[in-house]
């Protein structure tokens, strides 16, 4: 098993277990079936963004390494391979700006990812290397540029004027064109960001129907006119509430519904995990992907309650068939930013810069305690838990190791009995702390 614990100080710490046969359970029991399989996972990772880019570049060329290591070697570090950036600006970049920066320029004459090119494309390479295997990146829009919006303006929702919707669609692949030049390939874009936010940041509104309308008669066809036909499209990347009403609004126009991949969903506002069952349920050959969660209000420095959040979120949307999970800023500095409008945040990593030195929240490690040992291809497999104190999922790796993550948040110390197949343990948590036992 490895533990973090709260009260132990262990991080990730590995502890030796022996299993042995049986069949007789206690009633505080785990019982993993590997042979009743559902969801393949994609992967796991985080956003790569301007702030984090510009953070990276200020630490020194060690602490540099670090943070790449951390989170993309696949030995010693988190083994990321499912990312976030944005196309144009986001709230957590140094300010406004978009691709195409010429008023009225639909032929894209002018289009650009020349910033890119000075901190987000360095990161995102490094982080290639380092990973040894190409990234599955996924690209969002907060906003598409100003004159292209009825309000005039990156920030405060609008809309997207109907007379450019053909001029966006095609920003979309000159991004995926652009990238794929530098050595990033695509793996799959998302129509817009909280489409349904009117933000003081970037944002851009969408109804369900102008969503639907712009995939099925826009972004749809000029991804297959490209030869793009297998980047894939991901609808509402907004939070769970209202899933359930865009799904239903654009699955229900099959010609829609023929280019979109699957539907994103972030954790802000209310749980609502059953809403990610229920659209499984609904359209279970349509895809579900987390694609943004983060500590809000600042920072949040030693926080345990950061990496509870995260853990409770990947356990209940991975039991309800979602195939990958995207953290937000992969680093911020100290005081939860660069942030161009104050929406400071925290991140598993935060960079003191006074000290050149990185801050590792307890969001970090339980991060880890899913995307280290549960691969990309990995199947999720029947978990039931029996004490309700415990909260769990298991997979089984292409390789044959089941992996089951197991999360106790509460301030007593629960003994169990994990059964995996034919083969048991005796084991338990300290208060406040997460496991996952690897077994074959």
């Amino acid at each position: 098993m490895f533990l973090t614990s709260r009260t132990s100080g262990a991080r990730l710490t590995e502890i030796p277990l022996h299993l042995e046969k049986g069949t007789e359970l206690d009633w505080a029991a785990i019982v993993v079936d590997p042979h009743r399989t559902f969801q393949v996972i994609e992967g796991f990772g985080g956003a790569f963004t301007e702030a984090a880019a510009v953070t990276w570049q200020g630490l020194s060329s060690v602490r540099r390494r670090e943070v790449l290591h951390a989170y993309f070697d696949r030995v010693t570090g988190h083994g990321y391979s499912l990312c976030r950036v944005h196309m144009n600006s986001c709230d957590f970049a140094l300010g406004n700006y978009s691709h195409v920066e010429s008023p009225g320029d639909v032929e894209l004459q002018s289009f650009s990812i020349v910033r890119d090119r000075q901190a987000l494309l360095p990161l995102i390479k490094e982080a290639q290397s380092v990973a040894g295997r190409g990234l599955r990146i996924l690209v969002s829009p907060w906003s598409p540029p100003a004159w292209m919006k009825s309000n005039g303006e990156m920030n405060h929702g609008g809309h997207l004027l109907p007379e450019y919707r053909t001029a966006w669609a095609r920003c979309y692949v000159r991004f995926i064109e652009e990238y794929a030049k530098e050595g990033v390939p695509v793996w799959g874009v998302s129509v817009q960001n909280e489409p349904a936010a009117n933000q003081i940041w970037d944002s851009c509104l969408y109804s369900a129907e102008e969503e639907r309308d712009f995939v099925r008669d826009f972004l749809g066809p000029e991804l297959q006119r490209a030869g793009l036909g297998h980047v894939r499209i991901v609808v509402w990347d907004h939070n769970r509430d209202l899933m359930i009403d865009r799904a239903n609004t654009i699955y229900s126009d099959p010609e829609a519904a023929k280019y979109v991949w699957g539907l994103g969903f972030h954790w802000y506002g209310a749980d609502c995990f059953d809403h990610v069952q229920q659209v499984h349920d609904a359209w279970p050959d349509k895809q579900l992907l987390f694609t943004e969660g983060c500590q809000e209000g600042g920072p949040h420095i030693g926080s345990f309650d950061l990496g509870e959040r995260y853990a409770r979120s990947l356990i209940n949307d991975l039991n309800r068939w979602t195939v990958g999970w995207i953290d937000w800023n992969l680093l911020l500095n100290e005081q939860g930013g660069p942030n161009h409008v104050g929406n400071f945040c925290s991140a598993p990593i935060l960079a003191d810069r006074e000290h050149d030195a990185l801050l590792y929240q307890s969001s970090y490690f339980y991060l880890g305690h899913f995307s280290r040992f549960i691969k990309p291809g990995a199947r999720r497999v029947g978990c039931e838990v029996g004490c309700p104190e415990l909260e769990a999922t298991a997979f089984v790796n292409p390789d044959g190791w089941v992996a089951t993550v197991v999360m106790n948040r509460t301030e007593a110390s629960i003994g169990f009995v994990l059964q995996v197949g034919d083969s048991r343990v005796d084991t338990g948590l300290p208060p406040r702390s997460i496991a996952t036992y690897l077994t074959r």
